[in-house]
């Protein structure tokens, strides 16, 4: 009897040398410039000077590429870890940082993403498991350590408080067009987060 190995998911190759990253750099760029619907493989083959049978071998759709590009990319980098020895600290290393709000790449990304999340299923899951799970990790390790440090009152909803900061500065920036500035970051820390996080001690 012959034994056959047990074999898990092939790996698709990967692009030699520092290709992959001027390949996921273009797409990162052309994410932000023509939003995700308009892309195209194309686009990024003739962005990147790589071929489209470069792109297909490593990447099985746009979605695959789109994810990859932005979840590894210089261009979208993932926040620090960050422990400043405060909650209000650490907010503004986060948000006003390198992969923070008050940077323009990650955020002209998302708005490119936006409409195609609400209808593209692999699109959004790959952008939840890659992009998103790592960033809210970070976010819940800092509320963590708040909390640790009794900067946050035990009757506080903490993963509602830790949304609270992003879903302002998203409504700021993609409902009302208002640009996400240091100085924004700071009044919705200060007069939002920081003071429901006292909760009931401050009324």
């Amino acid at each position: 009897m012959t034994e056959v190995a047990e074999a898990g998911p092939r790996q698709r190759p990967r692009v030699e040398g520092g290709r992959e990253d001027e390949i996921l750099d273009a797409t990162v760029e052309l994410v932000a410039e023509l939003g995700y619907d308009r892309l195209t493989m194309d686009a990024v083959a003739t962005a990147a000077k790589a071929s489209k049978a470069t792109l297909y071998r490593r990447w099985t759709s746009k979605a695959e590429l789109v994810v990859d590009a932005i979840s590894r990319a210089k261009g979208c980098p993932i926040p620090e870890e960050v422990d400043t020895g405060s909650l209000r600290g650490d907010l503004i290393a986060l948000s006003c940082n390198e992969g923070g709000f008050t940077d323009e790449m990650p955020m002209s990304v998302m708005a490119g993403l936006l409409t195609a999340l609400h209808r593209d299923d692999d699109l959004q899951l790959a952008f939840k498991e890659r992009f998103l799970k790592p960033r809210l990790g970070l976010t819940a390790r800092v509320y963590s350590r708040a909390v640790e440090r009794g900067e946050i009152a035990a009757d506080v909803d903490v993963e509602l408080l830790s949304q609270t900061l992003p879903a302002v500065i998203i409504h700021h920036a993609f409902v009302l067009g208002v640009e996400p500035t240091e100085d924004l970051i700071l009044r919705v820390i200060d007069h939002v987060i920081l003071p429901a996080a006292r909760g009931s001690q401050a009324r």
